[in-house]
């Protein structure tokens, strides 16, 4: 059987919500305890890092990609199971999601948007069909919702752009929907 990879994209900072801290927690315990890998952007702060130490308490692998670039500003986390420095952003995003079965966003900031966005329009073209998951921690996601939406409605994209996109409430929900998409 071949180790499932998990590729989560959130933020560098906490944000003001403490449930966002709380979800990334539980969710790398959950990525573990399923026997499955974290792939992630290899940070040490924020969210990013919540997730990580939580995955690793549990006894679960972690692959974290980080450019040369962000190490500091990011803390480059050197205990993972696996650590890839890339020279620039667009590789780590490449590494990462070329690293994993499925993408689960977790609440997070421009970079978080990036990432996603990449990947869904990547997505949108053929390029892969992964599952991508919104997870929607109280509400944080709500606006993005009505945007993905309201880009359909207004003709700047096919209604199968929606479709790409699974939202969930919380890391429970984000699990089953894991479970059945990857098996």
């Amino acid at each position: 059987m071949t180790l499932k990879s998990v590729c989560v994209y959130c933020g560098s900072r906490p944000g003001a919500n403490p449930a966002h801290a709380r979800a990334a927690k539980a969710f790398g315990t959950a990525l573990a305890r399923e026997g499955w890998r974290l792939v992630y952007g290899a940070g040490d702060v924020g969210l990013m890092g919540e997730v990580a130490r939580a995955a690793q308490a549990a006894g679960g692998e972690t692959f974290g990609v980080i450019p040369v670039h962000l190490m500091q500003r990011e803390v480059g986390k050197r205990d993972l199971t696996r650590f890839v420095i890339t020279e620039t952003m667009h590789e780590r995003k490449k590494v990462m999601i070329m690293n994993a079965d499925a993408v689960v966003v977790l609440p997070g900031g421009p970079g978080s948007l990036d990432e996603l966005f990449e990947a869904l329009t990547w997505r949108q073209l053929g390029l892969h069909d992964k599952p991508i998951l919104v997870m929607n921690v109280e509400g944080y996601w709500d606006g993005l919702r009505t945007l993905v939406d309201r880009t359909v409605e207004e003709g700047f994209a096919d209604a199968s752009l929606a479709g790409y996109l699974t939202w969930v409430e919380d890391p429970e929900a984000a699990m089953a929907a894991l479970r059945e998409a990857l098996s």
